[in-house]
């Protein structure tokens, strides 16, 4: 039986885990995990080392990570991995019977998001007129694992997810064109981020921006026709006026 490393992403789960391990008879299978395991970058993660005989003569974890050892009994010992900043590949190694075995398990890191900036532009508007919602996401891989959602108060103006499959951080932005209407002043706009990581061996992420209120006032009356008629009139009486007084003042005096 191969050696074998597992993950653990919390303290509950770890709990589990070593009921697990101090419950498990001696005849049966050593403790299996997934090969392939996602990390948030900066995070740590707990390994598990675990021999395929009751009696190893060497059990190691084998990484240039920080590392601490939790916990340990005669066939297994659990490791916390600390501050995985890169993808990485660390080794269980142990001997039994007089043979060497190893496990290879290969960290991806991706990057969670850790800020949800959001944007209302304008911030002050009138009934019936655009305004845009802009939701900025820095930093964040990969895109396809991530889910943002505008809302007002509790409803879903938009609901946005992303095709990438680079595992180099970028800013994910998601923008939603709407027009004002009176109610809207009544309620706050925000943006929630997930990155769900699960299927991967990660975890779901779960971020959520700061509040934002719009200012909606009342249509501003248009004014452009007294203006065009004003523009008009004003000089058309002066012209009326002066023809006038110039009948009345200069065509007796010709006579």
């Amino acid at each position: 039986m191969p050696l074998a490393m597992a993950p653990f992403g919390g303290w509950g789960a770890l709990a589990a885990f070593l009921s697990l391990l101090r419950c498990r008879g001696s005849g049966e299978k050593a403790f299996e995990g997934p090969e392939q395991l996602m990390v948030g970058s900066g995070e740590f993660q707990f390994i598990n080392c675990t021999a395929s005989c009751m009696d190893p003569k060497r059990l190691v974890l084998e990484t240039a990570l920080n590392k601490t050892l939790l916990e340990s009994q005669t066939q297994w010992k659990l490791f916390k991995v600390y501050n995985i900043s890169k993808d990485e590949e660390l080794l269980c190694s142990s001997t039994c019977g007089g043979k060497q075995e190893t496990k290879v398990f290969h960290i991806t890191v991706f990057y969670p998001p850790k800020q949800v900036l959001l944007t209302l532009s304008p911030t002050t508007v009138a009934v019936g007129t655009l305004f845009t919602i802009e939701c900025r996401v820095p930093a964040v891989a990969p895109l396809e694992c991530l889910n943002v959602t505008l809302l007002r108060g509790t409803e879903i103006l938009c609901n946005q997810t992303f095709v990438g499959t680079t595992l180099s951080p970028q800013d994910a932005v998601v923008t939603h064109n709407t027009t004002a209407h009176r109610e809207d002043g009544l309620y706050n706009f925000s943006c929630e981020a997930q990155m769900d990581m699960r299927s991967c061996g990660g975890g779901l992420v779960h971020r959520v921006s700061d509040p934002q209120r719009l200012e909606v006032k009342e249509p501003v009356p248009n004014n452009q026709t007294g203006i065009i008629i004003t523009i008009v009139v004003v000089p058309l009486l002066f012209l009326v006026t002066s023809v006038l007084l110039y009948r009345y003042w200069w065509r007796p005096r010709h006579n």
